[in-house]
């Protein structure tokens, strides 16, 4: 997975990536890009095919990775026209800058933050405040300033009095998927996901859920860009993830899907 750092070479990098794959979808009038938080990776993927099959004049590209990094490329101005995060934080922000009109945006998900371990050679350990033990070397979690899944890793061990005793363990990492690769590879003995990431991984299980009450509530909010060129077809993407046909989607992937 690329990750963008927006100086003018990279958000020409963006702009040509947008632009690939030409061929495939001449026959295609519009191309959507849709900024994605990275554990909505899998059950995008799914739904992308689904709504390309239905609606035959769009194609979709997805620009994938970090909630903090994706907010940061819209603000320099990369050609997205929606963006869906896994944090209101970012957001929010987005949107009282108003690059996000408040009629062009919903609150699409919620999830759950759990503790896991390698499947295969797990560590020995229980709950959180396990992790004070000295059986877990290093535990991985999403860098919090810029990974929402990181963020609330962060107020939960700090909820339980453990940011600071565990501080000399934590590995920070770009996004959750490299916080799955860790656990999954053996690199580290525990990492702090969210439970749709750990549902499509078989070389990891759940040690423990979070306490809902331990972090702030995780919400994936979804909105169209205001400089968005194609604001019809973005508000037509927009209402099929809202369909019955992708919260099946969303729920298969571990999602609880927002009214």
């Amino acid at each position: 997975m690329k990750k963008f750092f927006y100086t003018g070479f990279a958000l020409a990098i963006i702009i040509l990536s947008a632009c690939t794959n030409k061929g495939e979808t001449q026959q295609r009038e519009i191309e959507l890009t849709i900024s994605a938080a990275a554990s909505l990776n899998a059950a995008l993927s799914e739904i992308k095919t689904n709504f390309e099959q239905e609606n035959k004049h769009i194609s979709l590209f997805y620009n994938i990775g970090g909630s903090g990094t994706l907010h940061q490329q819209i603000l320099q101005g990369a050609p997205v026209d929606i963006f869906l995060s896994a944090s209101n934080v970012q957001f929010k922000e987005l949107t009282k800058k108003g690059f996000i009109d408040k009629h062009d945006q919903v609150d699409l998900l919620s999830n759950q933050l759990v503790l896991i371990t390698n499947k295969d050679n797990p560590a020995v350990f229980k709950q959180f405040s396990d992790l004070q033990e000295g059986v877990i070397k290093k535990i991985a979690i999403g860098t919090p300033e810029t990974v929402p899944a990181g963020m609330y890793a962060k107020q939960t061990l700090q909820n339980l009095g453990l940011w600071e005793i565990l501080l000399p363990k934590i590995i920070q990492t770009k996004d959750v998927s490299q916080v799955l690769a860790y656990v999954e590879t053996g690199n580290v003995e525990a990492g702090i996901v969210y439970m749709t990431d750990a549902k499509i991984s078989d070389k990891v299980k759940v040690v423990s859920v979070a306490e809902q009450d331990a972090h702030d509530t995780i919400i994936y909010p979804a909105g169209i860009i205001k400089s968005s060129k194609n604001k019809e077809e973005a508000a037509l993407f927009l209402s099929y993830l809202q369909s019955t046909s992708a919260k099946t989607i969303f729920e298969k992937y571990g999602f609880n899907v927002l009214d």
